[in-house]
């Protein structure tokens, strides 16, 4: 039996099985892996000195409210409540068992001074700031090896005043690497929602060696224009959950990251359990990001039900030589984008190198990558797809996709390099390198399940082919992991 049958015999099976769970999905949440807490102590921001005037600066009074909470240890935590006005502040510690609580109209704006903001290690996977060697501004909002801490409210708003970094970055006049609006460190159970995060100095929200996190009803803001305002970066984390968001900023919407080079190679913190639903937004980089630093790994990470608008990419898995680590089974499906630069792009030659002694011969593994039903409109590029000669990306599976230029213009064509893999009606024609549905003989196969309704879809196969073979050829690649219920393959010759 040729290879390309099982690939395409593979990627039809994966994208059945697919089918079946996206109705599902669409009212799917996976927030209950952090419920929210409700707390009888309660504290307001007022009670510790706080001016709510916007010129006030209010770094002492939020301390001592968290020093509070830290201290007294109520019995179900301690809710700091942030009544409507415009907080100035520099950055502060969080702490477990707190709610911090922005009330309707509440505005919480980090200072624009610099000397206001502490200094704090490099984070271990990345081995120095990601900008500037050494030590890091610490973010707006801090933690270190909190539990059950949720940032909370009724749309009030975290603002970083972003523009006098982006400046810095600008004129390369940065002694340290900007700060985050939030980073919580070596925590678990985190819930951010219904707050507004806007003008962040560098990245939006990074949680980073963290487990159980939800981030849902956020808004992220930030011009498209301003440098490296991704909005969120799980990161070496696992069990993470972002749904039900708005984000328009100036880097990616949403980027799973696991460490930098031999510094993430070191650390050896995979990001796994990463689930992704329900986004809305637009940048001038990515929707859907995984990398570029990626090498203490990605597996395990599904994106589904985005919509993308005014992107410079739709959805991009990039990565480099020198950060190996593995990215694997990543699953993006049911994809909305409109007026994108390109629309799908996967690539090994992406990002920087923290200093000259990252090894070469560091490899990522990329495998194992699931994009499905994909509708694009004005996409000028359709799809990129680029591995590595000495690792070459593999178990490619693309289906459903179409991706249209603007109208009366013909679409570019995809094009690829070192990578293996199948696509089943893909539009515009994919690369020679994925074996294609378009290239087939096949008339029906159906694919029937014990647990499911018989389900067929009409393709082309040559005559003849050994069908039990071919998924056991699906089964060892790793593309599909079983055919749920004990189910088999009946196909109809041409």
């Amino acid at each position: 039996m040729n290879r390309w049958v099982g690939s395409i015999f593979l990627c039809i099976i994966s994208t059945l099985l697919l089918m079946s769970w996206s109705v599902v999905a669409e009212g799917e949440t996976c927030s209950g892996i952090v419920p929210m807490q409700y707390r009888n102590d309660k504290i307001s921001i007022l009670d510790f000195g706080g001016v709510g005037d916007g010129w006030t600066l209010n770094t002492k009074a939020f301390k001592e409210a968290i020093f509070r909470i830290q201290h007294l240890k109520r019995k179900g935590g301690t809710l700091l409540y942030i009544p409507a006005g415009v907080y100035l502040t520099g950055p502060f510690d969080l702490t477990s068992r707190m709610t911090l609580y922005l009330a309707s109209g509440a505005v919480i704006k980090a200072t624009q001074d610099p000397s206001q903001w502490p200094l704090v290690d490099p984070l271990p996977s990345y081995g120095r700031g990601r900008e500037r060697p050494g030590a890091r501004y610490m973010s707006l909002l801090h933690g270190d090896g909190l539990h059950d801490v949720i940032i909370t409210g009724e749309n009030g708003t975290i603002d970083g005043q972003g523009d006098v970094w982006w400046n810095m970055w600008r004129q390369r006049t940065l002694q340290f690497t900007r700060p985050h609006l939030v980073e919580l460190m070596n925590s678990r159970g985190i819930l951010i929602s219904n707050v507004i995060f806007k003008n962040s100095p560098f990245w939006n929200i990074h949680p980073v060696y963290c487990s159980n996190v939800v981030i849902r009803y956020v808004t992220i803001l930030a011009p498209t224009d301003s440098p490296n305002t991704d909005g969120i970066d799980p990161d070496s984390s696992s069990n993470v959950c972002i749904e039900d968001s708005y984000i328009s900023v100036g880097d990616d919407l949403v980027a799973v990251k696991s460490g930098w080079d031999q510094y993430g190679i070191a650390y050896g913190r995979p990001s796994h359990g990463i689930t992704i639903r329900r986004i809305t937004g637009s940048s001038p980089f990515a929707g859907i990001a995984v990398g570029s630093e990626t090498s203490g790994g990605v597996v395990d990470v599904l994106a589904e039900h985005i919509s993308l608008f005014n992107m410079g990419i739709g959805i991009h898995i990039k990565t480099n030589i020198g950060r190996g680590g593995m990215i694997r089974n990543i699953t993006v499906s049911n994809v909305y984008m409109e007026n994108a630069r390109t629309g799908i792009k996967i690539a090994g030659d992406v990002g920087d190198h923290p200093d000259e002694n990252f090894n070469p011969n560091a490899l990522p593994v990329v495998k194992g990558i699931k994009i499905k039903d994909v509708w694009g409109e004005k996409v000028l590029q359709a799809g990129l797809i680029h591995g590595l000669k000495n690792s070459p990306f593999s178990g490619i599976c693309l289906s459903n996709i179409n991706l249209h230029g603007n109208p009366g213009s013909q679409n570019s064509i995809w094009k690829c390099s070192d990578v293996s893999g199948a696509a089943i009606q893909v539009s515009p024609f994919p690369c020679a390198e994925l074996t294609s549905s378009q290239q087939t003989g096949l008339q029906e196969i159906h694919v029937q399940s014990h647990r499911h309704h018989h389900q067929k879809v009409s393709y082309h196969y040559h005559k003849g082919s050994d069908h039990q073979g071919v998924l056991t050829v699906f089964l060892a690649s790793g593309c599909v992991h079983s055919v749920n219920g004990g189910g088999h393959i009946i196909a109809k010759d041409a």
